[in-house]
Protein backbone atom coordinates (compact mmCIF):
# COMPACT_ATOMS: atom_id res chain seq x y z
CA UNK A 1 0.00 0.00 0.00
CA UNK A 2 0.72 3.53 -0.53
CA UNK A 3 0.04 7.04 0.44
CA UNK A 4 0.11 10.16 -1.71
CA UNK A 5 0.87 13.47 -0.32
CA UNK A 6 -0.73 16.24 -2.68
CA UNK A 7 2.35 19.16 -2.36
CA UNK A 8 0.35 21.82 -3.81
CA UNK A 9 -1.75 21.47 -0.59
CA UNK A 10 0.80 20.77 1.95
CA UNK A 11 0.92 23.63 4.85
CA UNK A 12 4.59 21.84 6.39
CA UNK A 13 2.64 21.28 9.27
CA UNK A 14 4.41 17.90 10.03
CA UNK A 15 1.18 16.03 11.63
CA UNK A 16 1.55 13.17 9.42
CA UNK A 17 5.36 12.78 9.95
CA UNK A 18 4.60 12.76 13.74
CA UNK A 19 1.99 10.36 13.53
CA UNK A 20 3.37 7.91 11.47
CA UNK A 21 7.19 8.47 10.68
CA UNK A 22 8.10 5.09 9.17
CA UNK A 23 6.00 6.20 6.01
CA UNK A 24 5.85 10.45 6.42
CA UNK A 25 8.69 12.79 6.62
CA UNK A 26 9.49 16.20 5.78
CA UNK A 27 11.32 16.60 2.26
CA UNK A 28 14.73 19.27 1.87
CA UNK A 29 12.16 21.48 0.54
CA UNK A 30 10.35 21.80 3.95
CA UNK A 31 6.86 19.51 2.84
CA UNK A 32 5.60 16.10 3.76
CA UNK A 33 6.36 13.34 1.66
CA UNK A 34 5.58 9.86 1.77
CA UNK A 35 9.01 7.95 1.59
CA UNK A 36 7.69 4.41 1.40
CA UNK A 37 5.24 1.95 0.97
CA UNK A 38 3.57 0.03 4.23
CA UNK A 39 1.91 -2.88 4.98
CA UNK A 40 -2.08 -3.51 5.67
CA UNK A 41 -0.91 -3.86 9.51
CA UNK A 42 0.50 -0.43 9.59
CA UNK A 43 -3.06 1.11 7.60
CA UNK A 44 -4.53 2.64 10.59
CA UNK A 45 -1.57 4.45 11.44
CA UNK A 46 -1.37 5.83 7.82
CA UNK A 47 -4.72 6.54 7.80
CA UNK A 48 -4.31 8.32 11.20
CA UNK A 49 -2.06 10.73 9.86
CA UNK A 50 -4.06 11.18 6.41
CA UNK A 51 -7.26 12.53 8.74
CA UNK A 52 -5.53 14.14 10.91
CA UNK A 53 -3.80 16.62 8.07
CA UNK A 54 -5.28 19.76 8.08
CA UNK A 55 -5.51 20.46 4.49
CA UNK A 56 -6.38 16.89 3.57
CA UNK A 57 -2.85 17.16 1.35
CA UNK A 58 -2.70 13.10 2.05
CA UNK A 59 -4.18 10.33 -0.14
CA UNK A 60 -3.94 6.82 0.83
CA UNK A 61 -4.30 4.20 -2.31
Amino acid sequence: MKAVVDKSLCVACGACAGTCPWVFRMGADGLAEAYRGFERTELDTAQDAAQDCPVGAIKIE
